[in-house]
């Protein structure tokens, strides 16, 4: 699935072989004639359908993959695609090149982590050290900046070209729609002062089109990251409230986001969603949930 947002930038949608995943993964592409800059590939499993996308685009040479961090569904694929466009730079954080280049680590981390998931992402496979890529990044003529926002992992970046923000996890998980849905991506390890530090980076860049992950367009940058830290502070409260008085993790948990349904105005599209996407986002704010409740753990 190929959706053109403007002359030139399109997202390459990579669905799942799971339920709820056909609109979540993707690859945003800006495209010059013939060669293109990719931001994020996906994961290995759906590099063949990547790759046909680029075809059906008219697309002979990849330039630049910018790649926001390495967790499988945003870079799992990255090995496989430089074995079919060899010429391609590379350019990911420094924390994060020693994983690209020998992902030992890396698969085995996801496996603990994902699970399943990790095994139909499909493992990630290493890439030439001579592929990755440090220095200034220009493509169509317009300069590449990256900006540090490592709120969801230590080495997430984003990237501003030109008027668009590409956000990768950095601004959470963004559903279009009537009335926009958005909700944190915040890991297990979450530092909310670096989570709320990174949106206040991307604030002071100034009104950009946001290019989610996970997954579309929204317009006014600013807006939406201004309401995604009245979000985050939201979310941070609401556990800290339930933790007074629940029996455990799960209790917090379930009590939080019982909560959150019914007081957060971003999340109100939800009973709308399809019952596998709503499954999909019950158990990724799960995760997030953690994330806060150990955070507050430590903090308090």
């Amino acid at each position: 699935m190929i959706t053109e947002f403007s002359s030139g930038l399109y997202l390459v949608g990579l669905p799942q072989k799971m339920e709820g995943f056909k609109n979540f993964i993707g690859s945003w592409v800006i495209k010059d004639r013939e060669k293109a800059l990719l931001v994020d590939v996906g994961p290995a499993n759906t590099v063949p359908l990547l790759k046909q996308s680029l075809d059906e685009l008219g697309i002979r040479k990849i330039e630049y993959v910018l790649l926001t961090h390495i967790h499988l569904d945003h870079a799992g694929g990255i090995g496989h695609l430089i074995e079919l466009y060899p010429e391609a730079k590379i350019v990911v954080h420094e924390k994060g090149i020693k994983h690209l280049i020998n992902p030992v680590k890396l698969w085995e981390a996801s496996k603990r982590v994902l699970g399943n998931l990790a095994f139909i992402y499909g493992e990630i496979k290493p890439v030439p050290r001579e592929n990755i890529y440090q220095g200034e990044v220009k493509f169509g003529g317009i300069s590449v900046k990256a900006v540090p926002t490592p709120g969801h992992a230590p080495h997430h970046q984003s990237y501003l070209i030109g008027d668009y923000l590409f956000t990768g996890d950095s601004a959470g998980i963004f559903i279009d729609g009537e009335e926009p849905y958005l909700r944190p991506s915040t890991p297990p390890k979450f530092v909310k002062e670096l989570y709320v530090q990174s949106l206040r980076r991307m604030l002071q860049l100034g009104r950009k089109k946001t290019c989610f992950a996970h997954f579309g367009m929204y317009d006014d940058s600013r807006r939406i990251i201004k309401m995604h830290m009245a979000q985050i502070e939201l979310w941070t409260e609401v556990m800290k409230d339930v933790m007074k008085t629940a029996k455990g993790m799960e209790e917090a948990i379930d009590g939080a986001w019982e909560k959150l349904l019914k007081t957060d105005e971003l999340l109100s599209p939800y009973h709308t969603l399809a019952r596998a996407v709503r499954e999909r986002e019950r158990i990724n704010a799960r995760t997030s949930l953690i994330g806060i409740y150990r955070y507050l753990q430590e903090a308090f």
